[in-house]
């Protein structure tokens, strides 16, 4: 009876821990909203929020750059915000929040919540390079999640979501220079 009972509370431990492991750290996110919920207001974190008037206006000044055009400019009227988290590591106990599973619990979400991860794209015009995943309704792009580590920024975290309602052209537009976009967000 004691093995039995030994045995029980050694195999409750270990789902335990490896729950605790695959979560990430504390009780993980369930949607994007939420995991800016959970992490705006914390030690290290920034969160931006920009609302379409802004962001169109940000863009736009980014496809004069880059020379856009009419599907580009369509994505662009699209868009309803654009939202960055970034965390840059203020302690050691900081530090440890990547390492703990802060990717991991961005990963978990966007599975549960059915994002599709896209290919990776690369933007000349960017530092920081951004792995998306994409969430359809209705044969229509609804919100884009990229996830990133700030530039030369060791154990930091860059979460952008964007939400509107794209096309499948005017997606690969938008992906094409919203990284080199968010870099020129005030850090």
């Amino acid at each position: 009876m004691h093995n039995r009972f030994l045995f029980l509370l050694l195999a409750t431990g270990l789902l335990w821990m490896a729950g605790c492991r695959a979560a990430g750290p504390e009780q993980p996110a369930r949607t994007v909203a939420e995991f800016f919920r959970k992490y705006e207001s914390r030690s290290g974190f920034k969160a931006q929020t920009i609302e379409a008037n802004f962001a169109t206006r940000l863009l736009l000044g980014q496809l004069g750059r880059i020379g856009g055009d009419n599907e580009t400019t369509q994505a662009v009227a699209a868009l309803r915000s654009v939202r960055v988290l970034t965390f840059t590591p203020t302690s050691g106990g900081a530090r440890n929040l990547v390492a703990r599973g802060l990717t991991q619990e961005v990963d978990g979400l966007l599975q549960n919540e059915r994002y599709e991860p896209l290919p990776i794209t690369s933007n000349a015009d960017a530092t920081t390079q951004f792995k998306f995943s994409a969430r359809r309704q209705n044969g229509r792009v609804q919100e884009v999640v990229g996830t990133s580590q700030v530039n030369g920024v060791p154990d930091s975290f860059v979460l952008m979501a964007i939400s509107g309602n794209f096309t499948e052209s005017q997606l690969q537009q938008l992906l094409k220079f919203l990284p080199g976009a968010v870099d020129q967000l005030p850090k």
